[in-house]
């Protein structure tokens, strides 16, 4: 690791050096940029020059829809799909492209300001740890990113960006209340003095939920500081902080849903299943980032950031038969000097990224026999530390054509030790070292006002997880030092066109062949391990369209179609688990007289085998569709900025479930996590 404090030390004092860069910008002209992506590159860059399939979702946006989540402003996009056990956001398994199925975490990566939330232990982060009124947008691009982010980036990446300051003060204040006792309340401002800019917000969530004990409640906010040192030299501070309390309802049989799909799952004991009466979580989270920008003119920009993340986590499962209450305390260190230069090679533009992200990751996790914590029956300590070095090209061989080149080389370890005083055989020590490297190259050709057409290739990875790799939650104790990573290569090509100004129709085809993904594989309802398993593929399509018509009406929708297969072994050809093979989005918003725009929207999620049913021989978890409309006004007081609206959700009351077990193959029913029925909100929201 001694290289790795030498790099960083060089990055850090070439940063803050006083270089001499002429204050010019080469005789070129400043050009207003359109849409603005960042995690494409890890740079500003116009979304039509991105080889993939890119979606942007702003804070305007998010407010008009009245969405209370960052699960609610995603759930709409293609080929994105979430699934929840308590019917609540808190712990959402986000599925894209299809790799949500029986081992859907770590597949999409998801960052905060450039900070991965990814845990490092098999947990969906928290999506109620980034309160919606913090966000300037979140940028989501489909696809591999291992080049530039490593692990994890493979269905795709997911950036969120949170307010900056800019101009004169602007405050804001939203209340929104809805059905289930639904509330949340939010405050801010932004703004900018001179040198300086800030933003501070601040939200408090709450909701009963739809089903007994599918309560929660989340706090936190943010402030954002900034200051320009003269034209060289900018530094930012970011902290942000939320605590997040949740129960757990349970997953129930459909004979129960039949009974009472709203309540929590009860005690079977003829399946070793006590009542989900007290289930409950608390989770305390803390991010700091601080970031140092130089520019040098001709000869690029440097930028390093030093992140922080603090997770301080709290279960409590009396359901459990044994090793019930569980106390986790994860942070995160990391470093990432980033040098980019932008300048044309034979009058042919020219841009470089390159960069090292460092991360370490200490992970310990105590285990008590009851939830005052008196006394402990294991403890485990474990750390997860790693170093990748990046660097990517786009070259224009063409005025409209761009060819883009990278490659990573990543090195991780994960070590850790698990002290198990109830079970002494539990115990044990031992270290995991994964090498990975990952190569893309991609052509995007740019046509028209607006129009593009791209084709990428490349190759991904993903490093197992803590627990993955090692079994120390009392179910046994272990360290699977034969576990390898997954690996896989990813193929696609699309177009986003515009035969009209108004008119845009995106569509995008890909092929993603993994090998070694990692799956439980089950030997009983409650015991098993993990294992590497046979080759897969994903397979998929991604259509979408949008059509505005000024002041009358805009429509948009879009359409995926998802086929994720065994392609070995003994479920050969047969799909993967929890992989809809179509979904679909459509929606119409009417701009109506008096400042007033209604909005209809239907969301359809087509059925897939159950978790656990990889020969598919099981019923299937049955497609939905669900049926939202909204009203919004928008009263001509330009100064105030009021915004109002109501809206009715799933309107038919569709009963469904977005998650099934498959357990008739151990001798018992199957078991599904009913989702909410119909939900009434409205909210009011100022900004002057």
């Amino acid at each position: 690791m001694k290289k790795v404090f030498v790099l960083i030390l060089f990055f850090s004092v070439v940063i803050i050096s006083p270089v001499q860069a002429q204050n010019k910008n080469d005789g070129n002209t400043a050009v207003t940029m359109g849409e603005v992506i960042v995690t494409a590159t890890r740079d500003n860059q116009e979304t039509r020059k991105t080889p993939a399939n890119v979606s942007v979702i702003t804070a305007e946006e998010i407010n008009k829809t009245g969405a209370t989540t960052i699960v609610e402003a995603l759930d709409k996009l293609e080929s994105i799909q979430f699934r929840t056990f308590s019917g609540n956001a808190s712990q959402a398994l986000i599925d894209v492209r299809g790799f949500g199925g029986d081992n859907p975490y770590g597949k999409t990566l998801v960052l905060l300001d450039g900070r991965r939330l990814n845990r490092s232990d098999m947990a969906s982060i928290n999506w109620l740890q980034m309160p919606v009124n913090t966000i300037e947008r979140i940028e989501v691009v489909r696809g591999p990113g291992s080049v530039l982010y490593g692990d994890a980036a493979i269905g795709g990446t997911i950036h969120i960006i949170t307010k900056k300051g800019k101009g004169k003060p602007k405050f804001n204040a939203s209340v929104l209340a809805g059905s289930y006792g639904l509330s949340d309340e939010r405050a801010g401002v932004t703004g900018a003095a001179d040198k300086w800019t800030y933003a501070l917000t601040g939200e408090n969530n709450f909701n009963f939920g739809y089903r007994d004990r599918s309560k929660y409640s989340a706090q936190g906010g943010s402030f954002d500081v900034g200051y320009a040192a003269g034209d060289m030299l900018n530094v930012s501070l970011g902290v942000s902080f939320n605590k997040v309390d949740y129960q757990m309802p349970g997953a129930l049989t459909k004979e129960l849903i039949e009974q009472d799909r709203r309540q929590f799952q009860p005690s079977i004991p003829a399946f070793f299943m006590n009542a989900n009466s007290d289930n409950d979580g608390s989770d305390k989270y803390a991010n700091i980032n601080l970031g140092i920008k130089s520019f040098w003119g001709s000869l690029g920009q440097m930028e390093i950031n030093f992140l922080y993340g603090k997770k301080d986590l709290q279960m409590n499962m009396p359901s459990w038969f044994s090793y019930n209450y569980a106390d986790t305390k994860t942070d995160t260190y990391a470093i990432m000097p980033k040098y980019i230069l932008n300048k044309s090679i034979a009058g042919f533009p020219n841009k470089v990224v390159a960069g090292v992200d460092y991360y370490n990751e200490p992970y310990k996790k105590d285990i008590f026999s009851n939830r005052e914590r008196t006394v402990k029956l294991s403890s485990a300590d474990f750390k997860r530390e790693s170093i990748g070095y990046y660097i990517r090209d786009e070259f224009s061989i063409l005025k409209n054509l761009i060819l883009s080149v990278g490659y990573r080389s990543d090195r991780t370890s994960i070590s850790g030790s698990n002290i198990d005083s109830a079970s002494p055989a539990n115990n044990f020590s031992n270290r995991k070292d994964y090498a990975a490297e990952s190569y893309e190259t991609g052509l995007t050709l740019l046509w028209g006002k607006q129009s593009k057409a791209f084709a990428k290739y490349a190759t991904v990875y993903r490093i197992p997880f803590l627990d993955e790799v090692a079994s120390f939650s009392g179910f046994g104790g272990s360290f699977l030092t034969s576990l390898e990573k997954e690996k896989g290569i990813s193929v696609e090509a699309g177009t986003e066109f515009y035969p009209l100004d108004n008119l845009k129709i995106g569509l995008a085809v890909f092929r993603i062949d993994m090998e070694d993904e990692i799956s439980w594989f089950a030997t009983g309802p409650f015991t098993g391990f993990n294992k590497n398993q046979d080759k897969t593929r994903h397979d998929g399509v991604e259509f979408s369209i949008s059509y505005l018509w000024p002041g009358l009406v805009r429509f948009y929708g879009n359409f995926t179609h998802h086929l994720a297969t065994f392609e070995d072994g003994a479920n050969n050809k047969k799909e993967l688990p929890m992989v809809p093979n179509r979904m679909a989005n459509v929606g119409l918003e009417v701009y109506l007289p008096c400042n007033l725009s209604l909005r209809p929207e239907i969301h359809y999620i087509g059925n897939s085998f159950l978790s656990g049913d990889n020969d598919n021989n099981a019923e299937k978890l049955d497609a939905h569709t669900l049926l939202n409309i909204y009203l919004n006004y928008k009263p001509p007081w330009e100064k105030l900025g009021v915004k109002a609206f109501i809206g009715l959700e799933n309107i038919a009351d569709v009963k469904y479930s977005s998650f099934g077990l498959d357990y008739a193959q151990f001798g018992m029913p199957n078991f599904y996590y009913p989702m909410p029925g119909r939900l009434l909100k409205g909210g009011i929201s100022f900004e002057f």
